[in-house]
């Protein structure tokens, strides 16, 4: 007589929302297999761990539909559990056991050892900063900080993720020192605000120290900066940014908005005249960067005069890189008590508005590339080409540059100089020189 196999525990990991989420999964994905535990990201397994979003509407929607999605399966026998983290099940976990308490357990963004615990496994303390990267080989996110401090009126930031607390550079060194080793060549430095690094820790903005450390380490060819907070950044990042060519000429700076009665509301600590003058300075400091950045548009009381005064500013300033999302009335915000005023066809016009201006500048900056060769990194093949990028762009939300398969042939991975023939809005596209 035959007995029953026991059936192999396979946990599938599957992301929702930001870089910071990519990587807390990665952390979890290490210590599981640091368990000695069957995981993988975002493939078949019969214990299914969801790491959500809560940020705005639409992340929401996603994450809520994605736990009725594998709740189901649950139901239906598919796969065997399901649990819940990150920051919606942070933000509204006792409305999310009433309404689907077909989920095992919900956990909160720093219930990591609590998580391990019902899946089997414990929580290593040695593991540190080593994780399974989820990313291409050559790049990984180095979240050096978690939590904001900031007052901000229309984010729930700090509600889900708390507030700032900074990574020792010892520790990130170590860390990325594991990444090199595995063969990454770029670090994505993230958090929530790169601006404060340092200050809760060491007492001062420590970003250049950080860099500094981060610069010298073998096998890391670029270091891009994502998600820095325009009031305090620390201007001596920019002298190293210069001299150093490790680190990109890029960094990622949301705005949010530039009409000072706005600025004022948003809690947002600056005015339309020091953030212009920042870029400018930026610019000064160093010639040719890339400078990303976001906007809200529709936040209460946004009237077309303050629309217009955005609009004609962003045509001004002419963004390397930017993007636009309609303002989301999130609960328990400062915000939540303004009566959220601009009709949802009016927001929506008005961010698509921004975003044809966008396309025009983006169309006649890359028009200027033409002819002109850069170091890229490639990243995949799909389809009949190579996608690389520039220093200028960051995975995922900037440019790529395509090469054709059928005639040139480069290494997923490498370094390329590549000389660009032709440009679109959003792409470029070149041969290998």
């Amino acid at each position: 007589m035959r007995t029953k196999s026991v059936k192999k525990n396979k946990i599938n990991v599957i992301t929702l929302g930001c870089s910071k989420n990519t990587y807390d999964s990665e952390v979890l994905m290490g210590q599981l297999k640091a368990s000695g535990k069957d995981v993988v990201h975002e493939q078949e397994g019969n214990i299914v761990v969801i790491n959500t979003c809560g940020f705005i509407d639409n992340a929401k929607a996603e994450s809520v539909n994605t736990i009725l999605e594998y709740a189901d399966k649950k139901a239906r026998g598919i796969v065997d559990k399901v649990f819940v983290t990150g920051c919606l099940s942070e933000r509204y976990r006792p409305d999310l056991e009433k309404e689907i308490p077909n989920v095992d357990q919900y956990f909160g963004t720093t219930e990591l050892p609590l998580l391990l615990k019902a899946l089997g496994a414990d929580y290593k303390h040695e593991l540190l900063g080593e994780r399974l990267t989820t990313t291409p080989k050559n790049y990984a996110y180095l979240k050096i900080a978690e939590g904001c401090d900031r007052p901000c009126s229309f984010c729930a930031i700090p509600l889900m993720r708390g507030k700032h607390v900074s990574q020792t550079i010892e520790k990130l060194v170590k860390e990325a020192e594991g990444l090199a080793k595995n063969g990454v060549k770029e670090l994505i430095l993230i958090a929530q605000d790169l601006t404060y690094y340092g200050l809760d820790i060491y007492k001062k903005r420590n970003l250049a120290e950080l860099l500094e450390n981060l610069v010298k380490m073998e096998g890391i060819e670029w270091i891009r900066l994502h998600y820095a907070f325009p009031t305090g950044f620390p201007m001596d990042v920019l002298e190293l940014m210069r001299n150093e060519p490790k680190i990109c000429n890029y960094i990622d700076i949301p705005l949010q908005h530039i009409s000072d009665k706005i600025l004022k509301s948003m809690k947002r600590g600056t005015t339309k005249e020091k953030t212009t003058k920042l870029l400018k300075d930026f610019r000064a400091a160093v010639p040719g960067m890339t400078i990303r950045t976001t906007l809200i548009v529709g936040y209460p009381g946004e009237t077309q005069e303050d629309f217009e005064i955005m609009r004609d500013w962003v045509q001004e300033m002419k963004f390397e890189r930017l993007g636009c999302f309609t303002y989301s009335h999130e609960e328990n915000t400062g915000a939540f008590a303004l009566v959220d005023d601009v009709p949802e066809d009016v927001k929506k016009a008005r961010a698509a508005e921004i975003m044809d201006l966008q396309s025009q500048i983006s169309w006649d900056l890359n028009q200027e590339k033409i002819g002109h060769t850069f170091k890229c990194v490639i990243d995949r093949k799909e389809g009949e080409h190579f996608i690389g990028r520039t220093e200028f762009d960051s995975p995922d939300v900037d440019n790529e540059v395509l090469i054709d398969a059928s005639k040139f042939y480069v290494k997923t991975g490498d370094f390329v100089n590549v000389k660009i023939t032709d440009a679109t809005e959003y792409d470029l596209y070149g041969e290998p020189v």
